[in-house]
């Protein structure tokens, strides 16, 4: 089968809602979540969870595609959670959802393996989009905390491995990753393989040093290969 026959395939196949877990100690927090994602006919609520204990047992039971995790729970936090649900499901996306966007928060959840990070004062319509969003395989992360990344991210000594170390097109890949493109649009625009696309982002983080796509995104915004005016 041929690169684009391999696209146009996985294009027609049909794709059932974002099944998403809540991990969030108030029940009113829980409660709201799911009255406003029952709106929306491409996410279905599949669990809710407490703390973060429970929430690395119900995502082995339920699958879910996304964890909306907030980070400060009684017992096992949202921190230690998403490091669990990680190792041992990977495929699992994160998306913080929480009121808190100090450093010591922010930097070991993104560190952790989240893919979003979004505050609780953020819009329904921007909760929607971040879902969709780290469902596909992109970053989404309020802007305040991107910001706040991006300084961070401009102190450090770079990777040892920089990224004179990428090939043409995986610079291309990183800088459409930076840009908020997932892997579906990313494959379409070179016109390669989703499967292509994956590997070179692999090889991108492998190269870099980095744990994420989300530190690629910021990686490459640092570079210069995107701005935050381009970032969707």
């Amino acid at each position: 089968m041929t690169q684009d026959a391999e696209m146009v395939q996985a294009s027609q196949e049909p794709r059932g809602p974002i099944r998403v877990l809540i991990a969030d100690d108030h029940a009113i927090v829980r409660k709201g979540l799911c009255a406003l994602l029952a709106t929306e006919p491409g996410i279905e609520v599949v669990a809710e969870a407490q703390d973060g204990s429970q929430a690395v047992a119900l995502v082995e039971r339920a699958q879910p595609d996304v964890v909306l995790m907030d980070l400060v729970m009684p017992g096992t936090d949202g921190l230690q959670a998403t490091r669990s649900i990680l190792e041992t499901q990977p495929a699992t996306r994160i998306l913080v959802l929480t009121s808190f966007d100090g450093d010591d928060k922010v930097f070991p959840a993104i560190k952790a393996g989240a893919l979003g990070y979004l505050l609780k004062d953020s819009g329904p319509e921007e909760l929607i989009q971040a879902i969709h969003q780290v469902y596909e395989g992109e970053s989404s992360i309020h802007p305040a905390v991107a910001r706040k990344l991006l300084r961070q991210l401009a102190r450090p000594e770079e990777p040892a491995s920089g990224i004179e170390a990428l090939t043409e097109r995986e610079v291309e890949v990183l800088g459409l990753v930076a840009q908020g493109h997932g892997n579906r649009d990313i494959a379409e625009q070179l016109t390669i393989s989703e499967a292509t696309v994956r590997t070179h982002v692999s090889n991108i983080l492998g190269k870099l040093e980095l744990c994420s796509r989300t530190q690629a995104a910021l990686y490459a915004l640092r570079k210069g290969l995107a701005s935050l005016d381009e970032v969707d």
